[in-house]
């Protein structure tokens, strides 16, 4: 595992979700869009041939996808998320008061709440990287896209239980 690699905790139920998609992309979905791609090159005139152009954006989605599984299998942790310890880290579920508003999110990586209602929020996001670390009770603040500087107060900090 890379030294600075954020680490996502999978339940052996999520893994096997992500290898499986991974398999699935890497071998039939290759030879699917292959074959997509192919009959529609056969059709002519590629400068016009809008079942072409769209095949290939679906192989760049598609092969995208793939690598993003492949990283993120690669530098998973696999078992259960860890207890929180009243201490923001990845793989816990946050709820605080942001810009005035309360809201409860999961910081980590979006598969692990694949199917889930939360928001998930990444570490290395703004709100993530401004509260990792941070114990209930304590404050702080991100910058947002627009310039504006946004309060962020911790209420809790829970052990993620799944969807």
């Amino acid at each position: 595992m890379r030294a600075d690699a954020p680490v996502t905790f999978l339940t052996q139920d999520d893994y096997d979700r992500l290898v499986t998609e991974l398999e699935h992309l890497s071998t039939t979905g290759r030879e699917e869009i292959a074959k997509r791609i192919e009959a529609a090159r056969e059709e002519g005139d590629l400068k016009e041939n809008g079942g072409y152009h769209a095949a290939k954006d679906e192989q760049g989605k598609q092969e995208a996808r793939i690598r993003t599984l492949q990283a993120l299998l690669k530098d998973a942790k696999v078992g259960d998320v860890p207890a929180a310890s009243g201490v923001v880290e990845p793989g816990t579920v946050i709820t605080a008061i942001v810009a005035g508003g309360e809201e409860v999110f999961l910081l980590g990586n979006r598969e692990i709440a694949a199917g889930s209602e939360l928001d998930v929020y990444s570490e290395a996001s703004p709100l993530g990287a401004a509260i990792l670390g941070l114990k209930v009770g304590e404050t702080s603040s991100y910058t947002a896209p627009n310039g504006r500087e946004i309060a962020v107060e911790i209420v809790a900090v829970e052990t993620y239980a799944g969807q």
